[in-house]
């Protein structure tokens, strides 16, 4: 079948109420966290194809409400897409239930599958090859934030809570600098001092969350240029993927976090500093697709702070990467030595050039809104 023994999707792929008999079922797709495989059956010489996934629970710890979260979101989505005149078995994901019914399956060890159908002609790509991909990025992330904009986000489980919380993630920091568990908290005064001369900003988003000028919203929380299908003919962005950091946050994380990664100069890690910078003409192209795709659905407060949605995600994720590397690296995965440092390093160069170029990127947000 195009998988090894000690793989478990047998049992998982003749749980749902799919059609046909099973015709292939291999390993599928370059994501790290949950266990994806695609299934084909056939029935009077017709094929279905699905995509079949096992939940990784060591990460999400409660995966039925993180089912939960989907199963809302894509229902509402197909609502509004149908509404629109689209077709939502390609511009949302579609749940296949389970033979009893439920959205998910639970095996026999306990683990949880779930079963989409899969999207075909369109494909996913890791990294951006011309700018119009990142303009389709931002394109597809502001028009899946307006379908959202409706959408009672309170209602949502926090798969992974305070994910995007930066005070939280301030104190978690200034913790781990106090402890200095691996005794390196000497070598790295500098960035330390770079993460303290900016505590003033760390809460300004969440504080303006809590006293209500900016609105809880539906977020992706992973608005990386891989989690977006491309139509292999039009070139254009048709659907979101991989939903399960949906949470209720704010609009201006999901964008600051595609600035980040996506706007740099750099690779993520890269140990040349000189290198790194944000890409103004990349920052024009992603705020004009992701304002287009929002079509007037955020709130001018909203609008005032994608610049500083930008720098917060940028700064978090570096103070993230410090964190870690005063705790000897025990949640980001490293491939060389002070590999988290370069990746701190990286970010921070970046929150650097923001604050020389802080004026360009207000008046291109400016000119779109």
């Amino acid at each position: 079948m195009g998988a090894n023994g000690n793989e478990t999707w047998a049992e998982a792929a003749e749980g749902f109420q799919t059609k046909g008999t099973l015709k292939s079922c291999t390993r599928y797709g370059s994501g790290h966290i949950n266990e994806t495989y695609k299934m084909i059956r056939e029935e009077g010489g017709q094929e279905y194809w699905y995509i079949l996934q096992k939940i990784n629970d060591g990460i999400f710890k409660d995966p039925v409400a993180l089912m939960k979260n989907i199963e809302g979101v894509t229902e509402f989505l197909r609502k509004e897409i149908i509404k629109n005149g689209g077709d939502p078995d390609r511009e949302t994901l579609t749940l296949v239930p389970a033979k009893d019914g439920k959205k998910y399956y639970q095996d026999g060890q306990g683990k949880y599958w779930r079963t989409y159908l899969f999207i075909r002609g369109a494909t996913c790509y890791d990294l951006v090859q011309k700018p119009e991909d990142f303009y389709q990025s931002g394109k597809a992330f502001g028009h899946f934030q307006r379908l959202l904009s409706k959408y009672p986000a309170g209602e949502l489980t926090e798969t992974i809570p305070d994910f995007h919380n930066t005070p939280v993630r301030f104190e978690t920091f200034k913790k781990a600098v106090a402890e200095d568990i691996c005794h390196r908290a000497d070598q790295v005064q500098d960035e330390i001092k770079f993460v303290m001369d900016r505590q003033k900003e760390m809460g300004i988003a969440m504080e303006m969350l809590k006293d209500g000028r900016l609105p809880l919203r539906v977020t992706h929380n992973d608005t990386k240029l891989n989690n977006i299908m491309i139509d292999d003919q039009t070139g254009e962005a048709i659907c979101i993927i991989d939903l399960d950091t949906i949470m209720p946050g704010l609009s201006i994380f999901d964008y600051g976090d595609s600035i980040r990664f996506g706007a740099n100069t750099a690779e993520e890690d890269e140990p040349d500093v000189s290198k790194v910078s944000i890409s103004l003409p990349l920052f024009d192209i992603y705020t004009k697709g992701y304002l287009e795709g929002c079509e007037g659905s955020l709130t001018e407060a909203e609008l005032d702070m994608l610049p500083m949605g930008a720098k917060l995600m940028t700064l978090e994720c570096g103070m993230r990467f410090l964190t870690d590397y005063l705790q000897g690296d025990v949640y980001f995965h490293t491939a060389r030595e002070n590999h988290n440092l370069d990746r701190t390093h990286t970010q921070f160069a970046m929150v650097a050039d923001m604050e020389k170029k802080w004026e360009d990127m207000k008046a291109i947000v400016a000119k779109y809104k």
